[in-house]
């Protein structure tokens, strides 16, 4: 796992992915805290950063598409299966390589509330759980950067779907809002969903079978559901979008409350879709 994460390391650094994720970061925090801290003289630095968030659906495809597309369009995730290591510790090494291209402009960052604060009222314990809280969101959305750059050899889609991922997450709590609120457009969005779970375990495992029963029996507990408490659905997908929403969780932190409960979110996400980029690699294996 040390030898892939070296390798990775040196190949962001060698090219100009590390420098280009750095440099838009550095740039939008940058812009944020002249626009709240300097002009209009905020203390808040965790303004700063739910302001900046929206710049992750830009860097984090520039920074994953290729981890795993181009090993495949290149046929180099052969060689990746020869490795006297597990497809885990593959994925573990490209992904905490990863996340050390993240963290060196997040170190950067990290002095922007100490150097206001020589100018001013700064709380720092909620400027550093804001940066702590950020950074573990872009860890989560990394690992969904794998996993899609894991479904494909064309580095284009992979970004195209990464972005469209994450705009979705974005502005979830929104779109979920302004399609409806009802029971009957709730009910329709979950049966979807349950539709959209059924396809997707039918591309990591291509078992008809086990795709068609998961997808209808989550399809028929939803109609069972509706028919059986249709009230219940009232507001239903709003609540949904707002707790699958990472960037909703954010808000919490931005607001002054260290919430364990979004700590633990970020943290299974990542796991969840590092879990499935494994499953994702495996399958190409066998195949």
């Amino acid at each position: 796992m040390a030898a892939v994460f070296k390798h990775e390391l040196r190949m962001y650094f060698h090219s100009l992915t590390a420098y280009v994720f750095g440099a838009f970061l550095l740039v939008i925090v940058g812009i944020g805290a002249m626009l709240y801290n300097l002009q209009a003289a905020v203390s808040n630095f965790e303004f700063v950063l739910s302001f900046s968030s929206i710049i992750y659906a830009v860097i984090v495809p520039i920074l994953t598409m290729r981890v795993i597309a181009e090993e495949r369009r290149q046929k180099t995730d052969q060689l990746l299966y020869s490795l006297p290591i597990s497809t885990f510790q593959v994925i573990a090494g490209k992904y905490l390589a990863l996340l050390a291209v993240f963290a060196i402009p997040l170190c950067i960052i990290s002095c922007y509330p100490l150097i206001f604060a020589q100018f001013g009222d700064v709380y720092l314990p909620t400027s550093y759980g804001s940066l702590l809280a950020f950074f573990l969101m872009g860890a989560a959305l990394i690992a969904v950067g794998v996993f899609i750059s894991s479904l494909t050899d064309n580095q284009g889609f992979a970004a195209g779907i990464g972005v469209a991922a994450i705009l979705l997450n974005y502005f979830s709590v929104t779109l979920s809002e302004y399609v409806s609120s009802t029971a009957q457009g709730s009910a329709l969005a979950l049966f979807v969903l349950a539709a959209g779970v059924g396809l997707l375990i039918h591309y990591l495992t291509r078992n008809d079978n086990l795709a068609c029963a998961v997808g209808l029996s989550l399809m028929a507990v939803v109609v069972l559901w509706y028919f059986v408490d249709s009230a219940a659905f009232e507001g239903l997908l709003p609540s949904i979008m707002t707790a699958l929403s990472l960037f909703e969780r954010l808000d919490v932190f931005v607001n002054g409350v260290f919430d364990l409960t979004a700590v633990t979110y970020y943290l299974s996400v990542a796991a969840f879709f590092l879990f499935l980029s494994v499953q994702s690699l495996e399958k190409r294996r066998y195949n």
